[in-house]
């Protein structure tokens, strides 16, 4: 590499490409980092970039911040080394300006990429030929007597060539000044669409402040290979096929072989692929990359890493340990490593887990919150459509003007935002299946379960999309699978378990299933589920104290369970059947 410093525009160019790449698509925390610190070292206020400054401007930390104690900015520098190094060692290779993030600062270095670029003729100008405007590139302008001088002819296609440049840099120098001129105009508002300029900003210097951006920084996730039979082969390429399909976490795509960082590493974590006891045996380890603590261990026999059934091993350890119910997310939250992202999706499962008008609230109030700070991550608002959702279905109090159109919208912008995530695609469905779009609703599950069958919620998504269209033969055992296969689970999962089952005759596994329906505040149609269950297997003393619960709580319900039915849109036949079960349970009021 040479050590001649490039030009501003060139530099700026690189970083909106690196900005735009693969390797920092998930990861919105990394690209904020990168573009202060670059645009700020551009603007000549590289003597700002000290810890305490990128806290409060970058991570919204106030003036009691102590990095003593807070090793945010370390961490997340430490993570954008490392996206540094792998973008110019794969997608960024022939980059013509590389640009790093020494170790111990944080003001960007750059180089021009010899492979790329090579060295300036000489004989095109001298600095003392120079001329410059203020606040533009030194390489902006020529003056005309550098132009006259004379230039052996074997050089000279070399000179035009380089002059376009210089006229194309000139032009582009011009428009960044008068966005720098618009941009003190507009003062705190948003100057470009999507929230990308800054939301505020200090006429004193023109310095950024990002303060009230989101962090939406995930969980980092490696693979390592301590073995090489066929067999491990198998369970890494089914790893690598699971994990870019979970939104919850930032999969990288290289075996974490370096001496860890405690703090660099402190969210990131490797799957350990190892020789197990018996030959053909594997043992599957998730650990803390940081700590080296084992959070999982998984024994697979040859069977289970058999080309047949590895997808399905894969997918029952992927499920228990990537999403934000999971292994990794737990470890999180014990640890004190959450972001702001992850905070709402633990908040988001736990409601699902424990279903009522509390986690409700709580989940909702955080995703809402990033959402009005211009949040990017896709997950944010798929997340909100379907708690929209639930509010308007299980009339939550929060938030007071719920409606099917905002619970749309919300979906419709997670779409948008994240044309590949399974959990936007999965959010679109569920709001189709509520307002009886069957069909449609059925499509975008299908389409989620295709963008990641190795999340079991997906195919729980899927089947219940089925069921509730009417489907019960083709979404039951879809269901019946993914709840046989996690260890751990929501709710909704076991309801659409029981209404396949008991569409289907099988009381047995429908009661099953029903067992599982208790939570803190009870749903009118899960106490339902259990009431039918009871009194089904002849349990009347219990049949009795559910069916005093549902009138006692739900008394609309129980003077009218058909239209509770019809309003969820429930498909007739279903309909019809749990109404007929309800009135032989002993509820007066179903008809």
């Amino acid at each position: 590499m040479q050590h001649t410093p490039p030009a501003a525009p060139a530099v700026r160019e690189t970083l909106e490409r690196l900005l735009a790449s693969e390797t920092f698509g998930r990861s919105e925390r990394a690209r904020e980092l990168l573009r202060y610190l670059v645009e700020r070292e551009q603007a000549g206020e590289a003597d700002r970039l000290k810890g305490f400054s990128i806290a409060m401007d970058v991570f919204g930390k106030d003036g009691d911040f102590d990095s003593s104690t807070d090793a945010v900015v370390r961490v997340q520098a430490g993570r954008l080394r490392e996206l540094l190094q792998q973008y110019f060692a794969s997608e960024g290779i022939d980059e013509p300006v590389r640009i790093a993030i020494p170790r111990g600062g944080y003001v960007p270095a750059y180089e021009l990429n010899a492979i790329r670029l090579p060295e300036p003729v000489e004989a095109v100008a001298s600095p003392a030929a120079i001329a410059t405007l203020p606040g533009q590139p030194a390489d902006a302008h020529v003056s005309a007597d550098a132009a006259a001088l004379p230039v052996p002819p074997a050089a000279a296609p070399a000179v035009s060539v380089l002059r376009q440049l210089q006229f194309f840099w000139a032009a582009i120098a011009l428009v960044i000044v008068m966005l720098a001129v618009l941009i003190l105009r507009q003062g705190s508002g948003n100057l470009l669409a999507g929230g990308d300029a800054p939301s505020t900003i200090e006429t004193a210097g023109a310095t950024s402040s990002i303060s009230t951006a989101p962090v939406e920084t995930l969980p980092l996730v490696y693979i390592a290979m301590r073995t090489s039979s066929a067999e491990a082969g198998r369970v890494a390429a089914s790893l690598r096929a699971g994990l870019t399909g979970f939104d919850t976490v930032n999969f990288i795509s290289r075996d974490a072989d370096r001496v860890p960082d405690p703090v660099a590493d402190a969210a990131s974590f490797v799957f350990d692929i190892m020789p197990g006891p018996d030959t053909g045996d594997l043992t599957l380890e998730l650990q803390s990359v940081a700590t080296g603590r084992v959070l999982m261990s998984r024994s697979l026999t040859a069977a289970d890493s058999a080309p047949s059934a590895v997808q399905d091993s894969v997918a029952a350890i992927l499920s228990s340990a990537a999403p934000a119910s999971g292994t990794i997310y737990n470890y999180i939250e014990q640890s004190d490593l959450q972001t702001d992202l992850t905070q709402c999706l633990i908040l988001n499962d736990k409601y699902y887990l424990d279903q009522n008008d509390k986690t409700h609230e709580a989940a909702y109030r955080c995703l809402e919150s990033l959402a009005s700070r211009g949040a990017k991550s896709s997950l944010v608002y798929s997340e909100l459509a379907s708690l929209h959702l639930e509010a308007v279905s299980d009339h939550y109090a929060y938030p007071p003007d719920a409606s099917i159109d905002k619970a749309l919208t919300f979906a419709h912008r997670g779409v948008q935002m994240g044309p590949t995530s399974p959990y936007a695609h999965r959010a679109y469905g569920y709001i189709n299946s509520r307002v009886g779009n069957a069909e449609q609703a059925i499509s975008w599950m299908r389409k989620a379960y295709e963008l990641n069958p190795y999340d079991l919620a997906m195919a729980a998504a899927y089947g219940y999309g089925l069921i509730f269209a009417g489907k019960y033969a083709e979404g039951t055992p879809i269901m019946a699978h993914a709840v046989d296969t996690s260890s751990g689970h929501p709710t909704w999962w076991d309801f659409g378990l029981f209404v396949g089952e008991f569409m289907l005759g099988d009381m047995k596994k429908a009661a099953a299933a029903s067992t599982a329906l208790r939570t803190t505040a009870a749903k009118s149609h899960y106490l339902a589920a259990r009431l039918i269950s009871a009194r089904s297997l002849g349990r009347d003393a219990l049949a009795a104290r559910l069916l005093d619960e549902l009138t006692a709580k739900f008394p609309k319900f129980a003077a009218d369970p058909r239209a509770t039915f019809v309003e969820r849109r429930y498909p007739a036949d279903l309909t019809d059947r749990l109404v007929e079960a309800l009135r032989a349970a002993g509820l007066g009021g179903a008809s």
